[in-house]
């Protein structure tokens, strides 16, 4: 499919041009979700729904396996806020990767492509990628090929048993005419909307938090240290299969150790009832501190001494945490035969000490297992799922002390494990400002010299997603930094950024000692980076992020300054 599509894209293009989008899908647009979000277009082929979508506001992810016609969707679609990907179904494994849910899936012409044996697959993974309240269009094509293409059968009443399995309301089913004519077509639309998650995920999500039982502040714990990682670094990912996500053991259990520190090393608040011990507070743990978290960030480099501490206080926390949390959840109803997550640990190998603290390192430890829809879960939801677990903690530090005032137990518990750091990169500035490197805004362009007044500007804002890595610090002027605030950059605006942010990074990071971490830093907590270190791939690993964010956070973004403000 992919070469005919590729070697005819000309003609393809201009077949599809000439079909009007409302004249296409008119049947369904009554039901498209309020306010616009978030649409992802599967075999967008010339860009036509893609750039229809846009026009209405929507932020399109257009799919597109064909790479000659993706090329001229491309092109059509510029200008407007449509990002393309290769991919396909049945698996869509790049599309999985981002970790965010849609509002709107759009599959048109494309079903009668899927083998039956991969339509049911196809489906569920469609499902799980539709959020609450969202939108699931696919039209099927009866009716047989007249050239080399290949088309399955196609089953309506298949798909609306399927729906019906995965908790989908079946909203219409319209049947048309081939508005190309061509003779023995015909065409019918099926449109399904989802209730609830359709996963069971935040049905145990709920389950661990408020009901079941704890006999310690471990099981929270663990959810929260496992809710972060999917949301500050899905790019630490190991392995993925439909059903489970693969992470670091040690990336737990280094969340861990950061959860517990400043609640028993600095408040010491009791995580227990009565005065029993923690099994992973140890001379390790306790060496820790003094220890910034800004040290124990994933990409920084270790010196000898703090290695071995860090090593053997995270070999201790994955001891506790698979034995006692991971032991003791189990989706409910299993009767406590079916445990949630499973743990993989591997002999750790501490000599030599590690020089940096990276994906690697880190998996020295072993694997942790979670359940796909449970990882999609904590990475789209965090923002509400981190306050009820917070919530649920105070109450049992609260039970455990009853004289403890809860607003100094809230108070600890969001307490910020590295707090907004701009210094390195003031650092760098300076530097390239005295060696005469010219240093401009990524925002506005305007030249930056020693007696400029200027920021550094968290490019996904901090408030938004706490992350001091490199990649995310750039220079701006004190005005555009000012009128961005905690908006996120526009697709439009980072488009005309590209050049001023790939060109600050090469000369900030490339060639020094920082390079190795600036590329540390965004492999874990960039989606989709590839494997080759370039900042081409590190731009578009952003792009996806912000887009990520835009989908799961709903925020608001900033278009850039008005030419009056630039002056």
């Amino acid at each position: 499919m992919k070469d005919i599509y590729s070697d005819n894209a000309g003609y393809y293009f201009e077949q599809y041009q000439k079909l009007d989008f409302n004249d296409v899908h008119g049947s369904w647009l009554k039901h498209l979700p309020e306010p616009n979000g978030l649409a992802l277009d599967i075999g967008a082929g010339s860009g036509r729904d893609a750039a229809a979508l846009a026009k209405r506001g929507w932020d399109v992810l257009a799919v597109e396996p064909a790479a000659g016609l993706r090329e001229k969707g491309e092109a059509f679609t510029a200008g407007l806020s449509v990002q393309w990907m290769d991919d396909s179904l049945p698996a869509l494994n790049k599309v999985r990767k981002l970790g965010f849910k849609v509002s709107l899936i759009l599959v048109s012409a494309v079903w009668m492509y899927l083998p039956e044996q991969e339509q049911e697959r196809a489906f569920r993974i469609l499902t799980e990628l539709l959020s609450p309240g969202g939108l699931l269009v696919i039209t099927l094509r009866h009716g047989p090929s007249s050239d080399e293409r290949i088309f399955y059968p196609v089953d309506p009443q298949q798909i609306k048993c399927w729906a019906c399995h995965r908790s989908l309301t079946h909203l219409l089913t319209v049947q048309n005419d081939d508005l190309l004519q061509r003779p023995l077509v015909s065409w019918e639309t099926l449109a399904f909307t989802l209730p609830d998650d359709g996963t069971g995920a935040l049905s145990l999500l709920r389950h661990v938090i408020v009901n079941d039982n704890k006999s310690s502040t471990y099981k929270l714990g663990l959810l929260r240290a496992l809710a972060s990682i999917a949301e500050y670094m899905p790019g630490i990912v190991m392995g993925r299969t439909d059903e489970w996500v693969d992470i670091p053991l040690g990336a737990v259990g280094l969340y861990w150790i950061k959860l517990y520190k400043p609640l028993i090393l600095e408040h010491d608040l009791r995580q227990a009832p009565g005065n029993r011990g923690y099994g992973f507070n140890k001379d390790a743990f306790k060496a820790l501190s003094d220890v910034s978290g800004l040290d124990m960030r994933i990409g920084q480099p270790l010196d000898n001494a703090l290695a071995k501490e860090l090593m053997n206080a995270i070999r201790d926390a994955v001891s506790t945490i698979k034995g006692m949390p991971v032991k003791h959840i189990f989706w409910p109803g299993s009767g406590g035969e079916r445990p949630v997550f499973h743990v993989r640990r591997k002999t750790v190998t501490l000599m030599p000490p590690p020089k940096r603290l990276d994906k690697e390192t880190l998996a020295r430890f072993g694997y942790f297992r979670v359940p796909m829809a449970l990882w999609n879960c904590f990475s789209q939801h965090n923002c509400w799922i981190d306050p009820a677990i917070v919530n649920e903690w105070v109450q049992l530090m609260r039970g455990y002390v009853p004289t403890h005032d809860i607003g100094h137990l809230y108070q600890t518990l969001f307490q910020q494990e590295a707090k907004r750091d701009t210094s390195l990169l003031r650092k760098c500035v300076t530097e390239k400002q005295r060696d005469n490197h010219p240093v401009e805004c990524v925002w506005t362009g305007r030249r930056l010299t020693r007696k400029s007044t200027y920021c550094i500007d968290h490019c996904l804002p901090w408030a938004r997603w706490s992350n001091n890595d490199l990649w995310n610090l750039l220079p701006t002027t004190q005005q555009a930094n000012a009128d961005k605030s905690d908006k996120l950059p526009s697709q439009a605006l980072m488009e005309q950024a590209r050049e001023r942010i790939i060109t600050w990074w090469e000369i900030a990071f490339m060639g020094s000692s920082l390079e190795k971490q600036f590329y540390t830093e965004a492999r874990t907590s960039l989606p989709m980076l590839k494997g080759d270190d370039t900042l081409e791939n590190v731009f578009e690993a952003l792009m996806l992020q912000r887009l990520r964010l835009k989908a799961n956070q709903q925020l608001t973004e900033w278009q850039g300054m008005k030419e009056k403000k630039r002056l």
